[in-house]
């Protein structure tokens, strides 16, 4: 979603305001397709997609004033941000440094490498989301995420209750026994 550098942005590659829709499942959820034109995994590309979250990590919410605030064109890439000189892509080494500023001003450190899929990852699997969603979500196409996490014990706890903390979830996708 970023770019290497300012000049390098390209629309069979990089991702476009053209590329967002908006889709609903028959219930009426909704949720926000980014279809990435291309991928280090597929040539075909691939699409993520996010929901509305409350509070302040609400992504529908942070991409509405993304827009308000720098209004890319539908052909510009994605992320294109307003600069003295005009309208730039994001490069992934502008993104990385705004990282690490609002890392430094929390007094945290900052995220490095897989960094933010692994902490979304992490995030998903405490909300007791099973294993074989969140590898789909984050397009892993094996087990190797479980290597990055953190934290193992407090994602398997949901798993190792005496009573059944996720048991609506496996009562509505797994079949009665029999």
């Amino acid at each position: 979603m970023t770019v290497r550098s300012l000049s390098c942005f390209d629309t069979s590659i990089h991702i476009t305001p053209s590329d967002v829709r908006h889709d609903e499942d028959r219930h009426g959820l909704k949720v926000t397709v980014l279809h990435l034109p291309q991928t280090k995994m597929s040539r075909t590309g691939e699409d993520v997609y996010f929901a509305r979250q409350l509070g302040i990590v609400d992504p529908h919410h942070a991409l509405l004033n993304h827009f308000s605030i720098n209004s890319p064109p539908a052909s510009a890439a994605l992320f294109s941000w307003r600069h003295c000189s005009g309208l730039r892509p994001l490069t992934r080494s502008a993104f990385l440094n705004c990282l690490d500023c609002a890392a430094s001003r929390l007094g945290t450190a900052p995220l490095k490498g897989h960094g933010i899929r692994i902490g979304g990852t992490l995030e998903y699997l405490l909300r007791g989301i099973p294993f074989e969603t969140v590898k789909s979500m984050g397009r892993w196409k094996g087990d190797a995420f479980v290597g990055y996490l953190r934290q193992h014990a407090v994602i398997m706890a949901p798993y190792l209750q005496d009573t059944l903390i996720l048991e609506p979830f496996t009562r509505y996708a797994l079949p009665p026994v029999r």
